[in-house]
């Protein structure tokens, strides 16, 4: 089956920020996100989950651990299980980007306080 924004399972989160459920299986997980300018994410971690972002247009600003990274259209980040991680819109323009989690990271998330 064809999936798309248009047809995919939407659910909003943080601050008018918005995903879509492209897969949905226990052992494999895809979402579009988009997060409008100036959002962020709360930073946590997974303890089985490892998640790939790739960003698809915009500019995404990571933090994992003490290190801060950016990435732009076409760049991807590998974060391993256990990663303290945030992502972040410091920009002028919304983000959108893919999450892929294997296995499926709901359930699966430990806040950072």
């Amino acid at each position: 089956m064809k999936v798309s924004t248009k047809n995919a399972r939407h659910y909003k989160w943080g601050d008018n920020c918005d995903g879509w459920h492209l897969l949905s299986s226990p052992h494999l997980s895809v979402i579009q996100e988009k997060m409008p300018p100036g959002t962020e994410e709360v930073k946590h971690y997974h303890e089985y989950s490892e998640q790939v972002f790739y960003i698809l247009s915009g500019q995404a600003t990571f933090y994992l651990d003490q290190e801060e990274l950016t990435l732009v259209r076409q760049e991807s980040l590998h974060i391993p299980p256990m990663t303290p991680h945030q992502i972040q819109n410091s920009s002028d323009k919304d983000l959108h980007f893919l999450v892929i989690s294997h296995p499926k990271s709901h359930g699966d998330r430990i806040i950072v306080e």
